[in-house]
């Protein structure tokens, strides 16, 4: 009897290791088998990225923006554009390993999962060297080479996008590096250590306080609670809670509607509506808008953060104009732009549109796909309008297109240096056209530039958006 039981015990152990090991290779494969084939540590991936021409990255228009060579048994990778796609593309070095969309679809690109061996075949059979899957973006360079001419000697970002789809159109940060492996090897440590941080890929990982542009989301909160319609009486100082608030250069507009006070960016009107929409509603109109949420993208993206456990007036009045602890990137706000000008619907963005296999085969397509209903329909019309009247009779006049109807908002945005008293403030933009049958939603952001949005950032949208428009008539 004895014996049995220990028999019995032996057996219990042993089939509980072997439900174990059952589990931990079921969660193996659905939730760590991507993370784990895709490290750059992996050497089974690096002994095939040695022995396949990985594959051609090209943009929507079929242009080469990445390829692989062969020198001898050597395999070169050329990015024919140099610094312009760093942030976007990255890099595939054997010391540095990968970024971006390099690392993200490096299996794609020297054809290590199942599906692309299959399509490989062609590639075995005629006794040629192995090719990776092609990689189509959805950015379109001649746009890319605009912004980027728009935004150079200056430090920040710009999105470009496509409002109803969430393509990336352009995207650009500043400052950039060189991306080839020679020279990423000789600048190296003098890229890492820089000041200037140009790996960071601002559009995507640059966290900043939005300003004024944030005026647009607290509008659509005010416009729910029924505050279209009502009159302000703005004397250009308020103080809230023993703090006093300015607008810029101390202007007193009188009595002005919500849309005028957007139009004109009113600090002291934004800074009461925010105390008057309470600790609730500001929560939950960022949270709608995606704050505090992770946005699922082709590289990496920084989340965007509302980041009040408890507010107080000061801190209710400084969210209302887009102050305080609020942090944000570029491609959140041109998203939020977007879901203006998309009727309420922030899509999902997409910088891969497909990929195919060396024999031209599509394998996979990055579809459309809704992300958040950020308002409703009557809400993003009524926003829209105002937002219009910023860029016609407003803050964003230097974004106004003759025959094209921009809606916009601009945004001077306070930092850790304007704290100290040095005028470094951010200046920013956000808008789309046009506004009858949006086509195109941008955002731009110049880090300390000691000017405003108006005239810094405005101007650069307007070209961008001009340029999209006049190539798509």
């Amino acid at each position: 009897m004895q014996k049995n039981k220990k028999i019995i015990h032996i057996l219990v152990v042993m089939s509980i290791l072997f439900l174990s090991i059952v589990a931990y290779l079921t969660y193996f494969e659905l939730f760590m088998k991507e993370e784990v084939v895709a490290n750059s540590y992996n050497q089974r991936l690096r002994e095939q990225d040695e022995n396949v021409i990985r594959g051609t990255i090209y943009d929507r228009n079929m242009i080469v923006l990445a390829e692989s060579r062969l020198e001898g048994e050597n395999q070169e990778r050329i990015y024919p554009y140099k610094n312009l796609y760093s942030h976007i593309i990255g890099y595939s070095s054997l010391v540095y390993g990968k970024s971006f969309i390099e690392a993200r679809y490096n299996q794609h690109l020297i054809g290590a999962t199942g599906l692309s061996s299959v399509f490989n075949l062609g590639n075995q059979l005629t006794g040629t060297a192995k090719k990776g899957n092609d990689v189509h973006l959805t950015i379109d360079h001649p746009l890319q080479v605009k912004a980027e001419k728009l935004i150079a000697g200056k430090k920040g970002a710009i999105v470009v996008m496509n409002p109803a789809t969430g393509e990336i159109l352009a995207m650009v940060s500043k400052p950039d590096y060189n991306p080839e492996s020679e020279a990423l090897e000789q600048n190296w440590k003098q890229t890492v250590e820089s000041k200037e941080y140009p790996l960071l890929a601002r559009a995507t990982q640059g966290m900043y306080v939005p300003g004024s542009t944030y005026k647009t989301v607290i509008s659509a909160a005010a416009i729910e609670k029924g505050m279209e319609d009502r009159v302000f009486d703005d004397k250009g100082v308020i103080v809230i809670d023993g703090k006093e608030i300015r607008n810029m250069n101390s202007t007193a507009y009188g009595r002005i509607s919500l849309g005028r006070a957007l139009a004109v960016s009113s600090n002291t009107v934004f800074s009461r509506i925010g105390v008057e929409l309470g600790e609730e509603s500001l929560k939950n109109i960022a949270e709608r808008f995606g704050f505090n949420k992770k946005i699922p993208f082709d590289i990496p993206v920084s989340q965007s953060v509302f980041p009040y456990d408890k507010m107080s007036k000061t801190d209710m009045a400084a969210v209302g104009m887009g102050q305080g602890k609020l942090l944000v990137t570029p491609l959140h706000m041109a998203m939020i732009a977007s879901s203006i000008a998309n009727d309420g619907v922030m899509m999902k963005p997409i910088l891969v549109s497909s990929i195919t296999s060396p024999l031209g085969n599509v394998i996979y397509t990055n579809k459309p796909e809704e992300l958040y209903r950020t308002m409703s329909y009557e809400t993003s019309r009524k926003l829209t309008e105002m937002m219009l009247e910023a860029v016609n009779n407003g803050t964003g006049v230097n974004a106004r297109i003759s025959g094209i109807n921009v809606a916009g908002k601009t945004g001077t945005a306070e930092n850790e240096r304007t704290v100290k008293g040095d005028g470094s403030e951010h200046a920013w933009f956000i808008g789309f056209a046009p506004v009858e049958e949006p086509q195109v939603a941008v955002a731009v952001i110049i880090e300390y530039s000691g000017s405003s949005g108006g005239k810094e950032a405005a101007p650069i949208a307007r070209e961008l958006i001009k340029e999209w428009l006049s190539k798509n008539k």
